[in-house]
């Protein structure tokens, strides 16, 4: 079974924030020997999250990891990102497609904002 990661964040229209989730992905890309990563974005920015998962069967994924890069599980988590992954689970019942939880409270969380605060102090 090849596995892919379909990394998403909101989108903005500015490329320099959507340009975060491309380095992100690189990171990961190389971290996850053998895997698929892709991106996409919810909104204001190329590619949709529909063709982004598109883009994971094309590269021959049957299991696709939907991976939200946001903070908490809002409306966008739960609601359309799950609207999403059922859509295109319907349109392609061939591949397993599962929505990981967001980045939210996990404990490195923690150590992430201890390190950013010294940067504006």
């Amino acid at each position: 079974m090849s596995s892919a990661v379909l990394l998403i964040a909101h989108g903005s229209r500015r490329p320099e924030a959507n340009a975060d989730l491309n380095i992100a992905a690189e990171r990961l890309r190389k971290r996850l020997d053998g895997w698929i990563v892709e991106t996409a974005y919810l909104e204001l920015a190329e590619p949709t999250i529909p063709r982004g998962l598109e883009r994971c069967g094309e590269r021959g994924a049957t299991r696709i990891h939907m991976l939200p890069y946001f903070l908490s599980a809002g409306s966008h988590v739960a609601d359309d990102l799950r609207g999403f992954r059922d859509e295109f689970a319907q349109r392609r019942p061939e591949l397993q497609v599962q929505l990981c939880p967001p980045i939210g409270l996990h404990p490195l969380m923690t150590e992430i904002l201890l390190d950013r605060l010294p940067e504006a102090i």
